[in-house]
Formats: structure tokens, sequence, C-alpha cells
């Protein structure tokens, strides 16, 4: 079980790839996108076969290395190799002696860096994200520390091993370059502790039981028809016993079921109301006491702390047991006996038969089928099946043989499909917008292969067989079976109409990537413009579909051709690029082999079998044969020698025949290959245990007409010797369906067990086991895979004419297959191992000799073996066939010494190579250059092709792949009728060639190609989304109405100051009334925030990567002349808050100036266009939408086209003046407002501040503009929306806990329209997690804060502004000083958004770094960014604003030590809020004059903290407040003399005693402004 399929895409890879490319991008010069595509798709887990004891360094060392892009390292860092980027040293020999502090939670690692392999480097490694001794339970992702300088929160692996200099050549990961546990010896010195273990293993949760335990949830009705009431519920401890009762009776082959515990706790309720009382104390020994009586089937683990941790302590102790070979428990109950947070358990299922009963029955319908297709395709039924061969069952198991050709995919299948991913990635990422993946959500495709039904039907059974259909999601599991034959064309005369309709489905789904696979694309590449004459009708088919122009054009086609022989498409005008070549692998390495351990046997295995020194090889020449065809060839010159060689060889299978029944004095005419092939067949249905199976004789005569003059004659023969039970004889015709007997038919329907009674053969491969000889007519092979059962292969007709490599090897290659290993091996070793004298005398198969029949006229007829021995082994004589695993029996025919052994116990069948008896012509071309005769390499490589020059240098016999690629594009061109001939010069960018040898697998590879890629398009229509629960629990309130709030009872809600979102869990708590049960400290919260995939629906918001038809007006660039239209204009403005006068600068495109109002001349931007509040019109959205955004000009989501349907609306985008080039070239149809140079280097709370003081300017500019046409000032539309570029979907969530994803439109219309909107400061929604659609339903709208996505009233709140010095925590201190100015805050609770984790660009905190370079950095702490006023201390470059919040984040316990978790004595912070660390709680306080405050009476304050201080806070006020003794005072200001006019101003001197070596101030030089701060403690 788990989440793990081959190919697929996770999560933690895809982050990193793109990670890779942000990177790459932010620090490149030319700011374009980086690759990212060539890294977005995975090695697939180790074979099923090889899982054991296999490292991850050896798991890759059969496929390519992935490509990585390196990143630059950043100006001035350090490169040396086992130094950081910061110039520290990670060695271990140089700082095994030294103090490295380690956090809580950390592990120290040894990482090894190829460029220094003698060296370990120490890091910090989060322990969650390490496998723990057995090499499981390990997160995915990465958390890490550099021990050298100190920088913490490394997010990837990928980053960290940039930062410490790795340099590595492959993509990073850490279960590859993370190698030791490092701990301190007795010395206090690191050494080694051994390695870390393999990644491995996951742990599943079933919900099976939950249920049962949610009794409270039961309604009053419910409880009213079971006869229950409220007081007969059950205790947490209660339930916890019955559950340990039930598992304690259950029997070893039962499974725990709802059904039954929920009828046990239903009658204990109704025999024991409330159940007896149990104390905390008494649970844990009651509870063993009950598992005591299981006999060790239950245990009870106790613990105090937390669920995961007893957890943990579980798999800890069962990783023990199982080393220690210990009897396991079936069941472990760990119960969480927690003081604060009563009881809660869980269940750990270890039983083998009910963990695994339980985990797939968790899966769907759908997903247990594609568990099963997974498991078939991947091989991991191979222990099973061999496992049932050492059963008895020995008619079974020659079923299952037969049926046993179910579609597999096999490692080296699995490789090339990523290897074509991988190209296809790289076109992607090259730059010429050749190829989009990021605009398809799907993938269909088509399949062409040459004129054959035979071809044609195999194809659409390997589909049917693969599931591909289902697994891309266009067909369902009825219609698969169907339609899998829709999805193959034949190039015959239908093609163009089958065709055109495929070509309308690639024009009406642009989001669709199709891919037009053609198979064997080498057959008839002939111009579909050029005069055919006599040559064919089907002539050209293949050039008019493939090369026509649409298929060139479109934009969404990939085609894929597919070729063993692709001489004929590499000459100089070839349509496909060298680089668009992907070359099957070398042949397998031991550890590919398939489930049956055979191996490739192809052509040059074949002519390599020559060197054997076998008596009877698999390739040889009948001599016979040859000296009767030239003699008859003699007489007869005006015949072509075909025609002869055809009537000799149908008169030596006639007379063969004869010999074999009627006339046996007829051997001495028949040549000893003849007698021997049809001896076999003949002989073979008749043997013991062969249940009538036999061989199969293929024998190729091109011509039709020759071929149905051989089976006529053939079949006339056969039946009148009384064979025609015995054996079939098919004449494959391309353009006809296979024929056969009804009586053949019946005979391998039953041999298949197949009861359907209109099952007729239709491939090759359905001819398994049936006697049977097979004329194979056609001017070419058309790949049809052939039966196992096929043992010969009778090409003595092809001799003249067949003059080239690809004629010559497509025949040949009917003979390849996969065989067994020790077919192969065993004859290559005699031949190394045994002199030449003993090569004679080698006996294959421990014994199991099967000699050739020999004919009583042997020694008269010349043969092609010169030794003569019964000894003498023979390759053919293995059969193919499930049959040849028994011994046969002598035929009466047979003289005693020619008979073979019989009577020995069965054994496994062995697939061996068939034997070819070839001509001579042919046979001494394939022998090569071993005799000094030219070899069949050097040929001309086709027909359609010529050398393009006389001379040339010689091919290299072991020329291969890409080098043999690139002599046939120098040396050859292409003929006049050749479809490349008039190609374009530049290769088709979309056009990929797989080159692969004949029948090893090229369909499979290519059909799990399209799953694999079918996974990445899906993987990047999927982002990683904040998961968290909020803080706290939420107060239960009215019951409002559902769709929008009522104001007067929203004004009845309290106000719920504490900041909830996880986004703040390191942020102070807000002190109130009603403070949460339980504040988490910073020690507890995570380090690495909780994210989730989700699949993006039509209504998200995209990034820059993102493309279609419908946007590509909103997003994408248009010509150039309509690029400098975009026209810079400025708008001033006097700020009250700042006290002067303001100039933003507008980048506004042409297509978006009617937004806009301009002078009459044109030219100066007066005003931005709001609506009025009575407007009426659905389809628009009034108010304009402002993005701050910083740092992610491609992966900020600001393409909202989609999410607001396409609706009429103004977005602008709020950027910082250095990055304006960015955006422009990323977002050229976008409004940018852009800020002053002055705010380069502020925070978010800068952009909120401008924006706001913007809008409010604007919407008095609009009221006067409006109020001379007549509309009223209160009539202009006040509101605008602020959203950060993270805001991916939203969803509403309906009154049955459902939740559907909706558009933005959806969700800002319902707000717009919300009755009496113009009294509601600001509106917003709550954030999405999962945990919402399980959680109770609350109330519809609250009164707490709003963030990352709000409806802002700028009339209303035109007092209260941003803070625009903030980094952080701005919005909690603006929504604290709107709701204190007696506004109101809604939060829609039927709506959430989504926000997407994006790991660059934000409001990241700054590099801060000394102000002067020195020699040797040392890491800077929080606590080094204040110093005492004119101090020599380090001065650092880093704004004073956020120097201060980060100090006050880490250091305030220092500040005011009275307040750290003290959260009944809070420090009261005066007209702003500050994060103090979440260990201190802040109690705001607003000085205006009619503010709402909170009651401040009886609380007596622990601190106080004035923060830049304005005239209304008063000394009278400060007095009104109690703090208790000791509580400490401090007070921050712009300079000094402010500071001390402060302290004079408001009389603190009174009650608060200051020294003078209690002022700071933040580490800046003076130019850099930097505040003040006083510290003091009250009297």
């Amino acid at each position: 079980m788990g989440n793990s399929y081959a190919g697929q895409l996770k999560s933690a890879r895809f982050e990193e790839a793109l990670h890779n490319s942000i990177e790459a991008s932010l620090r490149s010069s030319n700011g374009d996108p980086q690759p990212i595509f060539t890294q977005l798709y995975l090695e697939p887990e180790p074979y099923p076969g090889n899982m054991e004891g296999k490292d991850d360094d050896d798991s890759d060392t059969s496929s390519p290395p992935l490509p990585y892009l390196h990143t630059s390292p950043p100006d001035g860092c350090c490169t040396l190799d086992g130094f950081c980027q910061a110039g520290k040293d990670l060695r271990l020999v140089s700082i095994a002696t030294e103090s490295i502090e380690v956090p809580a939670g950390f592990e120290l690692v040894g990482a090894k860096s190829p460029s220094v392999p003698e060296h370990i480097l120490v890091c910090a490694v989060d322990r969650r994200f390490l496998p723990d001794e057995n090499g499981k339970n390990a997160l995915l992702g990465f958390s890490g520390n550099c021990v050298g300088c100190g920088e913490k929160g490394f997010r990837y692996f990928t980053e960290f091993s940039n930062h410490i200099n790795l340099k590595l050549s492959t993509q990073p990961k850490k279960q590859k370059h993370l190698k030791y546990y490092l701990v301190k010896n007795s010395q206090g010195l690191l050494n080694w502790h051994g390695a870390l273990p393999y990644f491995c293993g996951n742990v599943v949760l079933s919900p099976l039981l939950v249920n049962c335990y949610k009794c409270n949830q039961l309604t009053a009705k419910t409880m009213d028809s079971l006869g229950l009431s409220s007081s007969q519920l059950l205790s947490v401890e209660t339930m916890i016993l019955l559950t340990l009762q039930y598992l304690a009776r259950l029997g070893p082959e039962q499974i725990p079921m709802r059904e039954e515990l929920e009828q046990i706790v239903l009658k204990a309720m109704l025999c024991c109301p409330g159940g007896p009382a149990i104390s905390p104390s008494q649970l844990p020994w009651l509870a063993r006491l009950e598992a005591s009586v299981s006999g060790g089937t239950v245990q009870v683990l106790v613990n105090n702390n937390s669920l995961k941790d007893g957890i943990s302590e579980s798999l800890r102790s069962l990783n023990e047991s199982t080393h220690q070979q210990q009897c396991q428990p079936t069941y472990v109950v760990i119960i969480c006996a927690n003081k604060m947070g009563g009881n809660e358990f869980c269940i750990l299922v270890l039983g083998k038969y009910q963990a695994r009963t339980l985990a797939e029955g968790m899966l769907t319908a759908i997903e247990f089928l594609k568990e099963i297709s997974y498991e078939l395709i991947t091989g991991k039924v191979v222990t099973m099946t061999s496992f049932f061969r050492t059963t008895s069952l020995g008619e079974f198991c020659i079923k299952i043989e037969l049926l046993s050709k179910v579609f597999q995919i096999y490692p080296a299948q699995l490789r090339v499909a990523r290897m074509l991913l991988s190209q296809v990635c790289s076109i992607a990422d090259s730059g010429t917008q050749n190829l989009n993946l990021g605009r398809f959500c799907k993938v269909d495709f088509v399949i062409l292969v040459p004129p054959s039904n035979v071809l044609m039907h195999q194809t659409a059974q390997r589909i049917r067989q693969s599931g591909v259909l289902l697994d891309l999601g266009i067909e369902d599991a009825l219609s698969a079976h169907e339609k899998s034959v829709n999805y193959v064309v034949c190039l015959d005369d239908a093609a163009p109409t089958k065709m055109e309709a495929f070509m309308n489905k690639v024009k009406q789904n642009p989001y669709t990537l199709f891919v037009l696979i053609h198979d064997d694309s080498h057959v008839n590449l002939t111009s579909g413009t050029a005069d055919f004459g006599t040559k064919g009708e089907f002539q050209g088919f293949a050039d008019r579909v493939v090369n026509c122009q649409e298929v060139l054009n479109a934009m969404n086609l990939l085609v894929l051709q597919v070729s063993s022989f692709p001489y004929t498409m590499q000459t100089r005008q070839s349509r496909i690029s060298l680089h668009n070549e992907v070359h099957w692998p070398p042949t397998e390495s031991p550890g590919e082999q398939s489930c049956k351990e055979q191996v490739y046997f192809g052509l040059t295995d074949y002519s390599s079998s020559l060197q054997w020194g076998v008596a009877s090889p698999i390739l040889r020449c009948d001599d016979a044969f040859e000296k009767m065809a030239v003699t008859i060839l003699e007489r007869y010159p005006d015949l072509h020698s075909m025609v002869i060689r055809c009537f000799l060889m149908i008169q030596q299978y006639t007379e063969a025949m004869m010999a074999m029944t009627s006339s046996p004095s007829l051997r001495d005419h028949i040549t000893p290959e003849t007698l021997a092939m049809v001896e076999d067949l003949i002989n073979a249905p008749k043997r013991e245990g062969s249940q009538g199976q036999g061989h199969m004789i293929l024998i190729r005569i091109p011509s039709p007409q020759l071929a149905k003059v051989a089976r006529d004659r053939l079949e006339d023969v056969r039946d009148k010797l009384g064979l025609q039970l015995c054996f079939a004889v098919l004449l494959r015709n391309p353009e006809m369906e296979l024929n056969l007997p009804d009586n053949f038919i019946s005979r391998l329907k039953a041999w298949r067990g197949i009861v359907n009674e209109k099952w007729v053969p239709r491939t090759f491969e359905d001819l398994e086991g049936l006697p049977c000889i097979l004329i194979l007519t056609g001017q070419d092979p058309l790949g049809e895979t052939l039966p196992r059962s096929l043992k010969y292969c009778d090409l003595r007709l092809i001799a003249t004419g067949y003059h080239t490599r690809t004629a010559l090897e497509q025949e040949l290659a009917l003979a390849c297959t996969y065989v067994t290993t020790p077919v192969v091996q065993e004859p290559k070793k005699a031949t190394t191992q045994e002199s030449d004298g003993e090569k004679a005398n080698t006996i294959l198969n421990d014994g199991d000799e099967l000699e050739r029949p020999q004919s009583n006229g042997r020694s008269q007829l010349p043969s092609s073996n010169s030794k003569d021995s019964k000894t003498t082994p023979s390759l053919y004589s293995s059969s193919s066939s499930t049959s040849s695993s028994y011994s046969p029996s002598s035929s009466s025919t047979q003289k005693p010494s020619q008979s073979t052994q019989c009577g020995r116990a069965p054994k496994p069948a062995r697939v061996s190579p068939r034997t070819v008896i070839m001509s001579r012509p042919a046979y001494n071309l394939l022998s090569g250059e071993s005799g000094g005769q030219l070899s069949a390499i050097s040929l001309l490589p086709h027909y359609d092709m010529e050398w393009s020059s006389p001379l040339k240098p010689p091919i290299s016999q072991t020329l291969r792949g890409i080098e043999e690629s690139l002599y046939y594009r120098q040396w050859t061109t292409a003929r006049q009728h050749h479809a490349d001939y008039a190609a374009s010069s530049e290769p088709h960018p979309r056009r990929v060639l797989l080159i692969g040898p004949p029948q090893v697998g090229k369909t499979g590879a290519y059909l799990q190609f399209l799953r694999i890629l079918f996974r990445m398009l899906i993987r990047l229509l999927e982002v990683d989304v904040y998961d968290e629960e909020e803080q706290g629990e939420e107060e239960e309130g009215e019951d409002l109405n559902f769709q929008w709030p009522d104001i007067e009872g929203i004004q009845r809600l309290p106000f719920d100051p504490y900041p909830r979102d996880p986004k703040f869990r390191k942020a102070s708590p807000v002190y109130s009334d009603k403070m949460p049960k339980c504040l988490k400290g910073e020690s507890q919260t995570p380090a690495k925030r909780e994210t989730k995939s989700i699949r993006l629906s039509k209504f998200a918001a995209h990034n820059a990567f993102h493309h279609c038809e419908q946007c590509h007006h909103y997003c994408e660039a248009g010509p150039a002349s309509q690029l400098s239209e975009c026209v810079f204009h400025t708008f001033t403005f006097c700020s009250s808050m700042l006290g002067e006068e303001v100039q933003l600068q507008f980048v506004i495109p042409k297509a978006k100036e009617k937004h806009f109002v301009f002078s009459q001349q044109g030219s100066h931007l007066e005003s931005m266009r709001l609506p009025l509040i009575s407007n009426k019109d659905t389809d628009m959205l009034k108010s304009p939408i402002f993005t701050p955004t910083t740092g992610r000009q491609e992966h900020g989501l600001l393409n909202i086209f989609h999410a607001l349907e396409g609706a009429s609306h103004l977005h602008i985008l709020v950027v910082k003046q250095f990055e304006m080039p960015l955006y422009r070239k990323y977002w050229p149809n976008h409004i940018l407002l852009v800020l002053p140079a002055m705010f380069n280097n502020a925070g978010v709370g800068a952009a909120r501040f401008m924006i706001k003081e913007l809008s409010y300017h604007n919407l008095e500019l609009e009221r006067n503009r409006l109020e001379e046409q007549g509309v009223k000032r209160q009539n202009v539309w006040p509101f605008i929306v602020m959203m950060d570029d993270s805001c991916v979907l939203w969803n509403a969530h309906q009154p049955l806990d459902t939740i559907t994803n909706v558009s933005l439109k959806t969700v800002l219309k319902l707000m717009e329209t919300t009755p009496k909107i113009s009294l509601y400061a600001m509106c917003g929604t709550r954030k999405w997690s999962s945990g919402l659609s399980h959680q109770p339903r609350g109330q519809p709208f609250s009164r707490c804060h709003l963030h990352d996505f709000i409806l802002l009233n700028v009339d209303l709140t035109q007092n209260v502004q941003y803070d625009l010095n903030r980094y952080s925590c701005e919005e909690v201190d603006f929504n604290l000083r709107v709701n204190s100015s007696g506004l109101l805050l809604c939060r829609f609770n039927n709506f959430s958004f989504m926000k997407k984790h994006i790991p660059v660009g934000g409001n990241k905190d700054f590099l801060v770094k000394p102000k002067l370079m020195v020699k040797n950095p040392v890491p800077i702490r929080p606590a080094q960014y204040v110093c005492a006023p004119d101090s020599e201390q380090t001065l650092l470059d880093a704004p004073a604003q956020f120097l201060l919040e980060k100090f006050l984040q880490s250091c305030s316990h220092r500040l005011f030590p009275m307040a750290v978790e003290n959260r009944d004595n809070p420090v009261l912070s005066i007209d702003s809020y500050l994060n103090l660390s979440p260990e201190i709680t802040v109690c705001y306080f607003n000085s205006r004059p009619h503010s709402t405050n909170l009651n401040h009476q009886g609380l007596v304050f622990s601190g106080l903290l004035l923060y830049l201080s304005d005239s209304f806070i008063v000394s009278g006020l400060l007095k009104k407040f109690r703090f208790l003794q000791g509580a400490t005072l401090c007070v921050i200001c712009q300079d000094r003399s402010s500071l001390r006019q402060t302290i004079v101003r408001l009389e603190l001197e009174d009650e608060w005693q200051f020294r003078l070596w209690d002022e700071f101030q933040t580490a800046n030089c003076s130019a850099d402004r930097p505040l003040y701060f006083l510290t003091g403690r009250h009297n």
C-alpha cells in the first residue's frame, strides 16, 4: 500500500525544482525564467525484486543522471570546497573539537561532497526529516541549519546544498548526500556513528472506528429513538476500556468492525448509564488489566506528553522487537493521559492480516483498480508467480503460463519513459516557446501504425491491457475496453477521415496536450506528393498525416516517432533534431531482468552467436537448399530468383510432410533443415505432456501472389496426408484479418479457458502454442509481435534485392525476442572456457540434450555444420513454447539413435532464441566482417536514401546511438520521393524520435510515458497551500443570517483581539477578557508550517507561468508597438500623515486607461474612476483591487482573470521602484503603482499605508468630480480590496458541512451587496484549513482580526492608518486601531481563502550583515541588533525598524522579565502593537478620545511599552494604570532628543527609575537614522 507510484511526481521534488528555478532567476541579471520542467519528474522507486539491501546510490546507476540546474552563488560569497558560503569551515577534522550548539530536536549529520570526498561536512538537521534505525518514519522535505555561520531555517535541501558548497552534478537529495550520524566520544570529539539508514516507510491512517467515539454529537431526536438521554453518554475513559475489551476478544483472523463496536457501546450506555467513574490515575492500570486477558495480542502504552510521542515510542519499541525477533502484538492501544487536555487515545494495528485488510478497505473502487493495475504493470506479482510454480498443480501451472502474458512495465521501459519525459521537458525549457507545459491539464493521444489489421489489434490490446486510457482519465472502466481500438489508426484509406476527426479534437481542446505516436515510422516514409506509379495505393499516407501543416503548426500537439530502424529519418534533411532523439539504453544489467529472468536477444546477438562454436547455430544457412537453387536458377535464367526459390521451398515442405507420413524414402531428397522443422512441427504436439501444443514455423514470402500459391499447395498436401488436424497453415495478408479453421480456434479457447463463443484470434500472440505454418507476406515486416511458440524463421527467400541495412535487419528482426538468461550465458561461457577441440562436446541444460533430427541422406547433402556428432548441442531445439518443458517421446519414424530422452521430470520452460535459416547472400552479410566480407551495417541504410558523397569514412561496427545518427546525418541525403526531401531546414521543435531494438518493448515504454507525462501535468496544476488550524477555540455566538450579516447583530458581537491565525504563531498574544485556554510558547510552535497539495480549479489565481487562450490578452505581452503605448503617469497628493507632498508613479497600459480620468489634454492623471453605490451591474466588481508584491514577478499569483470569471475589474500591482522593470516585463498588461524610491527598503507596512492614503485621496477627488455631475458625495463607492499575492483559491462553506470551490468574483459580489455595507469598516473571510470540514458549524459571522484578503472602507477609516514603518504584524496593529476606534470588522465565516506556499519573495527577512565588510565575519545574533549609543560595536547594514522588530521578537524577555509566561499581568502597549514574542502577552490601549478599550480596572501590568508616542499620550493617562513592583518600561523614539523630551513630557521619572546605561539604539550608523529607546523600572 502507500502512495508510491512509478514515475509519479512528489511534492517535495517539485518544490525543490521550483525553488531551484526561482533562486536562479533572482540571481540572474537578465530576469528570464529559468528551466524547471526538466526537474519535475522523479526516478521511480527501486524495482520490487531488488528492494532489499539496495542503497540509494545504486538505485540510479542504470539511469542517466538527472539534469541539475546549478545556481550561481551571490556575489562575494565563499565557494571554497568544505566551507559554507559565509566562509566558515564545515569539515569534521577542523571543527571536531569545537563546541557546536545543536537546537532541540536537531541531530548532527555528516554530508559527503564529491568535490572533497576525503572530508565529511558537518550539518545540523531536524531529526523529524531523518530516518530511524530501520530507515522509516522520515518526513518528506528538509529542515536544517549551518553549523559554520549559524544561518538557520533552510527549508529545502537544494538550498542547503548550495549554501554548504556541495557542488553536485545531479539533483541534491538528502537520502543520497547525508551519510552519517555524528556524536561526541568520551574525549568530547565528534566521530563516525554509523551510516544513515535508507529512507522508507509510512503509516496509513484509518478512520474506521472514529465515528464510534462521536456520541456527544448525537442529536436529541436520535437519542430519543435509541432510548438514551444525555446523562447516559459514556466518558472517554469508559470508551477506552470498552475498546480494549473488544480488541482483546477478537480472534487472529478477525478485524475490528465499526458495527460491532457500536453495538457494544450502545449496550454499555443502556446497561450502565454514564459508565463507572474512572479517575485518570486508575485508567492506566485498568487498561493494562483489560489487555492482560488477550494473551499478548493487545498491548497498552501510556504516555503523559502527547499521542505523537506515544506513537513514536511504540514504533521505536516495534523496531527493537523486530531486531530481537520478539513476538509482536496485533494491536497497541496508546493512551495519552494529559492533565491539561484530558485523555486521548489511538490504536496502532500491527497484525499483518488486520493491517492489510484495513488499509485495502480504505481504497475506493477506482483506487483499488488502479492499485491492482499498478502491481501488475510494475511486476510486483513476481514473487507470487514463482510461488505457484513450486506447487504440484501441474495443469493449473500450464494455464497460468499460457495466460501470464499480461501487460507489464519493466525497469528498462520505465527508464525510457523517463528519458522521453526528460526530452519533452527539455523542449519546454528551451526558451523558444515551442511547448508550454504549464497550460495543459490533460493528455490525449493517437497511435499510427502501418496498414496491418493484426498490428492494429495488437496495439489496441496493449492499450487495453495497460489501463492507460483509465489512468489518463479519457475513458471510464467500461468504455476503455471497447474504445481502445479508436486510439489506433492504420495508415490505410480510412486514415484521412480518422485523422481529420483527431485534428478537430486538437483544435477544440487547446488545454489538452495531444501526442501523435507514429509507430514503426520507418515504414513507407514516401513523399505524399510523389508519383507512386505501381508502388501501391497506401504510399505516402504517413507523410500526408504526420507532416501536414496542421500537425506542424498545432502548439498543443507533440509528435513521437518510434522506430527500430530510424536510418531513413536521419538524413541531412531530417525533420527531427539530433537532440530530440531518445535511444534505448544498452542491454539490461542483471539487476534489470524481467520477472522470468529473461534477457533481450536481438540483432547483434544473432551475429555474435556465430562465434559460439556450437554445432547447430541458431543463425544458419541451408547449403543444400542453396545448391539446389543454384542448379535450377542456371536452368531457368528468365525466371525471377524468388519464384524459383519459392517453388523449391514449397517442394521441400511438401516432400518433408510426405516423408514423415507416407513416403519415408523421400528423406534423401529433403534438406536436413527442412526435415527438422517439419518433423518438429508434426511430432511436438504428440509428445507427453504437451496437451497438443506445438511450435510455429514462420515462412517469409514477400510476394502476396507467391504466398497464396504456397499456402494453397501446403494446405492441399497437408489435407491429402490426413494432417489437417495436426497443424494449421495461415497466410498473413496485412489488409486481412487472421482466418483460422474452427477446430483450431476451439483448441486455442480450450487451452486458455475462454468461454466466449465469439472469440477469435486477432493477433499473432493469440496463436501461442498452436502448431502451425505462418506465411508472412508483404513488402516489409510490419512490427507485429510473434508468439513465444515461434521456433523457426525460414528466410531462405530473402536473397537478392535486400541489400540495404533496413531491409535486411527488419527481416532478421522477426526472430528477436526475450530469452531465458542461462540459454544465452551457457554457450557464451562454453565459448570462453573451452578450447576449440572441446566445443563439440558441450552439453546444454545439465545434460538435457535435444538434437536436430538427422535424415538418412544427411551425409550426402552439404550442410552449414561441419560436425556431425550426436552429443553436439543444439540451441534451437529448446522450445520457446511452454510444451518444451516436457521431454518429447520417440516417434515411430525415428531411428533409435535419433530419438530424444524421455521420462524425466518436467522442468520450467526455457525460452530459447529462435532458429533462423537464411539464404547464402543474407547469411554472408549478417556474418559480417568476421570473414573479411562486407557487413550489413556498411550497407546503404534505406532505398529512399543515398550517400551524400562518393567517398565517406567507414562506419564502425561499434558505432551506436548518437554517434551513429551523426554519421548518417552527415553522409546521407533523402532522395526525391522521400518524405523529407523538401523538408524545412529547421527541424520540427515538437517532434521526438524514440529508437529501440525490435520487439524490445517500445510500446510499453511510450504508453508509460503518456502516463507519467499526465502525472507531471497534474502536478503542475497542484499547489501547496497552508493547512493550519486556528489557535484557540471560537466562542459560540448568536444564530445569525447565513448569507449576509445583520448590522445590529454584528455590533452585539464582542471583538476577539487575539490573533488566531497560525501565521502569527510567533507573535505576542493580545490580552482580552476571555483568553484561549492554552497558549503556545515559541518552543511549542512547529518549526515548519503545515501545507497540503491542492488541485487548482477553474477559479484559481495564477502566476506568470500560466498561459491559456482565455487569459492571454490579460497577462501576455502584445505586439511591440503596443508595449510602447504603456505610459508613465505621476500622481501627486499631500499626505497629512507624512506632512509632505507625495509623488506616486502609475504605469498604465493603453487598454487600461479607461479606468482613469485624465485632463482634457490627456497627459495629466487626475483620478481613478470609482463606481456608485447604487450601481446594480451584476457583472462589474466595484472595488479596485490592490496587490502589494515584492520579489515575486514570476511566482506571485497576479493573474486573477479566472478567479474573477473574466468579469470587468480594476487590478493594481503595488511594487517598489527598483522592481518596476521586472514586473513590467512579466505583467505588461497590468497597472503598476510604483512606490517612491525612499520605500525601496521598506516593509509591507509602507505599501499598505500608501495604498490607503492614495485611495482616500482618490475618493475625495472622485466625490468632487461626480458631485459636479449631480451625484451625491455619499453615493461614491468607498471600498477597496487589499489582497496578498499568494491568495490562490476561494471556498464556500455550505450549511451541510460541504466545502465548494467558488470564484473570487462570487465572494466579492456577495460582500459588496451586503445590506448597509457602508457602515462596515472592514470585511474579510477566514483562511482555509482541512479541519474546517470536520469542525462543528460555528457562527457565520464574527468580529475578529482580518488579514491577507480584506475589503476596506477608506472613508470610515480615514483617521486610522497603517504604520508605514512596519515589517511584520502591521495587520494586527491596524485591526486593533480600527476596532478601538469604534468601527466594525466583520469576517464572513462561510467563505475561506487558500494561501499558496511560495518559498521566494514576499516580505522575507533581510540578510543582516555588517555595514563594513570584515575578514572573518561571525554570525550576528538578534541581541546584537541594538547597542549602547556611541559604542564601538559593529554597525549593521539593515533598516533600523527591521532591527528593532527582530530584537523585540527575540529578546523581549530581557526587557520585560516579569511578563514572560504571565498572561495575567500583560505588558501595556499604548497606541501600537509590537511583537514581543509569543511568551509575552500584550494589552493594547488606544489613547484617542472616545476610543473603545478594554476595562483595565483590577488589571496590574508587568510592563509598559511606548512606541513613537504622540501628543494624545499624556502623563495623566499613564497614571490611571497599575503596575507590578519592579515592572519595566521601554520608551522608543526616533532620536535621542525626542526620547528625552518624551520622558520629561510624560513625567515618567515620577514613577520610574532610569539609569544612564539603560539607553540603547538600533545598531545603525547615524546616516541610517537609528531608533533609540530607554528602559526603566517601576518604583
